[in-house]
């Protein structure tokens, strides 16, 4: 069975964002880029399946700029045996990614997708679920554990309410979740491999689709600067200052 590991080129989650002095987007000059953490747990899961015999070959797919070419070669150097590139120009909205992927799926066939449930720059949320509505397969979001057997996947979802053990059929999509498992580090030897595995450059009209963008972007916003906290010297002081200061007890 193929594995289809969708994956994206974010801002490294360690480094603090900065906004651009007229407010239009995030400043991305000389920052750190990396793999979205939630692609690094689906590509460390589709890993595994292999491992455990489940998948005799794990493609990854990214789709962006020329740069993105860097994270496909990290997941490469992860397992992935190769790579798909498709180069657009800026960044598409989720759909359009998931009419993208939806066409790789039909070439390619994979009996799994496997992709992380959000990026961490744009927080959509919406790729994985797009993409199962247009292929018409079944989904099985938010995963903290995946079995498959035999035709057959079953999947533990993080919900509010704790955890949904559900089963669907193969083939299927999933998006990750946090504590789907601990993504391992890539191997001196693995990351000089990654560089010999095949990488294919595909565009958006090769595939036939023709990307729009329905959203737009105002503007972008730091986060409010919160005030300093204080001591209280007693519970007495601290209850006086919740009912006449904060206004939160009456």
């Amino acid at each position: 069975m193929k594995i289809l590991v969708a994956v994206k080129r974010v801002i490294d989650y360690n480094v603090k964002v900065r906004v651009k002095a007229d407010k239009t987007n995030v400043d991305l000059a000389n920052v750190k880029m990396a793999m979205n953490p939630f692609c690094e747990i689906a590509v460390e899961e589709a890993v595994r399946l292999k491992e455990k015999g489940v998948a005799s070959e794990i493609i990854v797919i990214s789709i962006g700029a020329k740069q993105c070419q860097e994270q496909i070669r990290t997941a490469l150097a992860l397992g992935a045996d190769r790579g798909i590139h498709i180069e657009t120009e800026g960044t598409p909205d989720s759909l359009s990614v998931a009419k993208l992927l939806a066409k790789v799926v039909a070439e390619e066939q994979p009996g799994l997708v496997i992709l992380g449930k959000q990026a961490i720059d744009s927080d959509n949320n919406q790729t994985g679920q797009m993409l199962a509505a247009l292929l018409d397969r079944p989904q099985a979001t938010f995963a903290s554990e995946v079995v498959v057997a035999a035709d057959k996947v079953s999947v533990k979802r993080e919900i509010d309410g704790g955890l949904q053990t559900i089963e669907v059929d193969l083939p299927a999509i999933i998006t990750a979740d946090l504590r789907l498992n601990e993504p391992r580090y890539a191997s001196l030897p693995n990351i000089m491999k990654a560089k010999r595995k095949p990488l294919d450059v595909k565009t958006p009209e090769e595939l036939g689709v023709v990307l729009s963008n329905n959203i737009t972007l105002v503007s972008v916003e730091p986060p409010a600067d919160r005030k300093a906290g204080i001591k209280v010297s007693s519970v007495a002081e601290l209850v006086d200052k919740l009912k006449n200061e904060a206004k939160v007890l009456s």
